[in-house]
């Protein structure tokens, strides 16, 4: 679908002005808008292109308040014109959706046979050992939270607040909104127009405190 819409604030705008909005008015978003900041959203990076995320887009307001029940009750839930549930999906380690990857990729001209046969040994090999991590859903969040973060500095581009959300209880959204058993939620993304002022900038540690040089606590000199 091509959308004839800008963004009205530039990436460095976006970073330095998003805040997790705790009340949202009740102004819809824009389909068009909507649209672009689920489309450049998962434009974000994942290990041999798996895309493990999935997002249950909730606008409706009986599913709101059910939403809103599996999640202390916090109004963000209510109030967000939108609120996606962000999930990551232990499955793509499967046959069929390697092929489906490898597939996706032959046809943008970027995966040829010789890699293709690189991703199916690979891939299996990873989920496998799972050198990097412990469980299969430390590494779909992972991904998974790329992806949230790159619909939150969209959204804000596009003037939309947001709130990610931890805050829930993961049986019950899964029951509530038939989240297969393989699918692990990752968060709640409530997105909308703020209803109230954020809450002062909390700032942030200084580069020199939070990034080091060739090894772990050594200074970085830049």
């Amino acid at each position: 679908m091509t959308i004839n819409m800008h963004p009205s604030m530039g990436l460095k705008d976006s970073i330095e002005q998003r805040r997790a909005a705790r009340s949202f008015r009740s102004d819809p978003i824009p389909d068009a808008a909507l649209v672009e900041i689920l489309r450049l959203g998962v434009r974000a990076p994942s290990g041999y292109n798996l895309q493990p995320w999935r997002f249950v887009v909730v606008r409706e307001t009986e599913n709101k308040e059910r939403l809103k029940a599996c999640a202390f009750n916090q109004r963000q839930v209510s109030e967000a014109p939108v609120v996606l549930i962000c999930c990551g999906d232990r499955r793509v380690a499967e046959p069929d959706y390697i092929e489906s990857v490898i597939k996706l990729g032959a046809e943008a001209g970027a995966v040829n046979e010789a890699y293709a046969d690189v991703m199916r040994q690979k891939i299996p090999a990873l989920f496998e050992n799972h050198p990097c991590f412990q469980h299969v859903e430390a590494w779909t969040n992972r991904h998974t939270m790329l992806a949230v973060a790159h619909l939150m500095i969209v959204a804000k581009s596009y003037g939309v607040d947001s709130c990610p959300m931890e805050g829930f209880v993961s049986d019950q959204v899964k029951e509530a909104f038939q989240i297969p058993a393989e699918v692990d939620v990752c968060c709640l993304l409530a997105l909308g127009y703020v209803a109230e002022p954020f809450k002062p900038y909390g700032g942030r540690f200084e580069i020199d405190q939070v990034f080091f040089g060739e090894s772990y606590e050594q200074p970085l000199t830049l």
